[in-house]
């Protein structure tokens, strides 16, 4: 049994890795026309060095859960930051496309370890209030890497087009502390048995896609969360790549000055979800999500009348506070909701349906901007957020 000292600097180092997830591509984005330049290659060529680790993710998440059912999370953490911290920093001495990309495969991979080896980690580590305050921080963490790292990236990459690289560095000496901090949540032996005879929860874990559905079954709110956090991932996005076009509209044209709207909105997720263990004692779950969907349907709205530069600020403030209460309370309901023998696995799909949704987001929404422009974007968004707060308040009001 981990000491309290011994949770508290866990979660510290839960918490900075929680933030390199977040870095793993946005990092990148303000030089994405440096690195266009320097690597001789199309606009859309150069977008896959971001986007990339993305796909891997979304591939490699379920397989990270089995083993960390498997063998436990502590060693998939670590190395999972290990692998990230060599996979992304390889872009420093990179001078050509190809193998840059073949980095990013790498770093996909070592953030999906890094990914579900923290919600894991958590859960066992964790219990009641403390957990839900450790999901708080994980989601406050997430949105300030949000606000920072592009601000970071963007002055590295005024040194020089690759500096940017360097800063995934950091995730080596973290894997260190990790190693030395993290304390193990299950018996080694009994990890090292069940991966030596594949016994145990690998059993559980490789039933295929009949027993998923099983699951889904016995538990029909648990893939409700799934579509919850895609649904969340899809819409921020919608902010990530409509909201710069949209601002430019109204006359905000400069880098800078576009990257500070989009801190703002990280800001605000960060400050709700820090809140969030406190806010649970106002109304449950449900309720903290139904608020958020009232708040991007408010902020949606708003983004498709405002003019001002100063007004601009306020639906990304408003679509930040409704993130900051949907991603933990995400987390906590697959904690409750999945088998308690197969949380790896559940949780990594989690990370699965999150990246899905930001990969379709443009696809999905940018249909919309030849017929309606950005404001029809905005207008969609604010109707599927519209109508999810109907959907979830009606299912409430029948049951009681």
């Amino acid at each position: 049994m981990a000491t309290a000292t011994e949770l508290r600097r866990s979660l510290w180092v839960l918490v900075a890795a929680a933030t390199l997830t977040v870095m793993a591509g946005a990092i990148l984005g303000p030089i994405v026309p440096q690195i266009q330049r320097e690597l001789g290659v199309s606009g859309a060529a150069a977008g896959l060095i971001i986007t990339t680790h993305g796909g891997v993710i979304v591939l490699a998440s379920p397989l990270v859960g089995s083993l960390v059912d498997r063998i436990g999370p502590r060693r998939p953490f670590v190395g999972g930051l290990l692998v990230y911290g060599l996979g992304g920093g390889a872009g420093l001495v990179v001078d050509s496309y190809y193998p840059l990309l073949a980095s990013r495969v790498v770093l996909g991979l070592g953030t999906a370890g890094v990914y579900t080896s923290i919600t894991v980690l958590i859960y066992e580590l964790y219990e009641g209030q403390a957990m839900e305050r450790a999901l708080g921080y994980r989601s406050s963490a997430n949105s300030a890497g949000a606000a920072v790292w592009p601000l970071i990236g963007g002055a590295a990459g005024a040194l020089a087009w690759n500096a940017p690289f360097g800063v995934y560095l950091l995730a080596l000496p973290l894997g260190l502390l990790a190693a030395a901090t993290i304390p193990d949540t299950r018996s080694s032996s009994d990890a090292d048995d069940a991966a030596a005879d594949g016994s145990g929860r690998s059993d559980e874990t490789s039933g295929g896609i009949a027993e998923l559905l099983a699951v889904f079954r016995d538990r029909p709110a648990l893939p409700l969360v799934y579509v919850l956090y895609f649904g969340a991932n899809a819409l921020l996005y919608v902010i990530v790549v409509f909201y710069p076009q949209f601002l430019a509209g109204i006359g905000v044209t400069a880098s800078l000055d576009i990257s500070l709207y989009l801190a703002a909105n990280g800001a605000a997720g960060g400050v709700s979800a820090l809140a969030y263990d406190r806010l649970l004692r106002y109304g449950g779950r449900s309720t903290l999500v139904g608020a958020a969907f009232v708040l991007w349907t408010a902020g949606f709205g708003i983004a498709t009348v405002v003019g001002t530069a100063v007004g601009a600020a306020l639906p990304v403030i408003l679509f930040g506070l409704g993130l900051g209460l949907v991603f933990p309370s995400t987390f906590a309901w697959v904690e409750a909701f999945a088998p308690a023998d197969r949380q790896g696995q559940f949780s990594s799909y989690v990370a699965s349906f999150g990246y899905t949704g930001q990969f379709l987001s443009p696809v999905l929404f940018g249909a919309l901007v030849p017929f309606a422009g950005v404001e029809g974007v905005f207008a969609a968004a604010a109707a599927v957020a519209g109508v999810a707060a109907v959907g979830l308040g009606a299912h409430r009001f029948r049951g009681g």
